[in-house]
């Protein structure tokens, strides 16, 4: 397994689409009720994709299994997070912390030896990414990076369930829509229970951004998977988290957030753990 030309640009692609869906929680009204909604879209966008793919493997089930029940404690998590701080602080936090992890895991549980430009792809990655989170300070600041750190933990530990899953599943495609269509109703039921009928208010008047935040969801995640069948755990962990030098742009643009010389430095250092991935 390497990382080709083609699934370099393809997990890149997925990365954008990761941020875009993470800076449609952020700039809402609501966090949690749109985080719910980005959880109810994908659901509904999988079900057509159900009809027309197989069952994923036997195999690949208890994986399947625990990735729904985490991912429902990664969007409490990350609604938490993004209610504390800035999406240009807590995301690169929640997304820079977690390849370090699944580098260091997956060889134990999946086997996994990355080469030695691998290793340095991933930590200048998780480097660059941690440099753009830690600029801000206060007490809103710690309590997000306490959040996102919790965040970066499930990211770590999803990662490497779906990445062992997925490789057992003998259909990408249709373990992801699995996963997001049974994993959407858990979560919004959660949501319901602490919210009552505002959220089924905010449902109806709103569901346009679920749908759109739902598809960038299952492209980003289903692309990712995809590229653990084809190359490294570790290596396409660290490479969607190039999603951080996007998401500190749009927060830029749209959010209008900082975007000042260390966040530079460390989009330089994101690029430099890019060209070493590829080596």
């Amino acid at each position: 397994m390497e990382m080709t030309p083609l699934v370099t640009a393809l997990v890149l692609g997925a990365a954008l689409l990761h941020a875009s869906w993470n800076a449609i929680i952020k700039s809402s009204r609501d966090v949690t009720l749109d985080t719910a909604l980005v959880a109810a879209g994908a659901s509904v966008l999988a079900l057509p994709l159900i009809v027309s793919l197989p069952l994923p493997a036997d195999p690949s089930c208890p994986f399947l299994a625990a990735s729904i029940a985490i991912h429902v404690g990664y969007f409490a998590t990350l609604a938490r997070a993004y209610r504390a701080g800035d999406l240009g602080h807590a995301y690169p936090l929640m997304r820079g912390t977690a390849p370090l992890l699944v580098a260091l895991f997956g060889v134990a549980l999946l086997n996994e030896r990355p080469s030695a430009s691998m290793w340095l792809g991933i930590v200048l990655i998780s480097a660059g990414i941690l440099s753009i989170g830690l600029l801000q300070q206060g007490r809103a600041h710690r309590d997000a990076t306490a959040w996102a750190l919790t965040n970066a933990a499930i990211i770590a530990t999803y990662t490497l369930v779906d990445g062992a899953g997925v490789r057992l599943s003998a259909n990408a495609a249709s373990y992801v829509s699995w996963m997001f269509l049974l994993q959407g109703p858990i979560f919004i039921a959660f949501v319901i229970v602490l919210r009552g009928h505002a959220a089924v208010h905010y449902a109806r008047h709103n569901w346009r951004r679920g749908f759109a935040g739902g598809l960038f969801l299952i492209g980003s995640y289903g692309i990712v998977l995809w590229a653990m069948t084809r190359a490294p755990v570790a290596a396409v962990a660290a490479l969607r988290e190039t999603s951080v030098i996007f998401a500190a742009l749009l927060g830029s643009i749209f959010l209008k957030e900082p975007f000042g010389r260390q966040r530079l430095i460390g989009a330089c250092a994101v690029a430099l753990g890019v060209i070493a991935l590829r080596l």
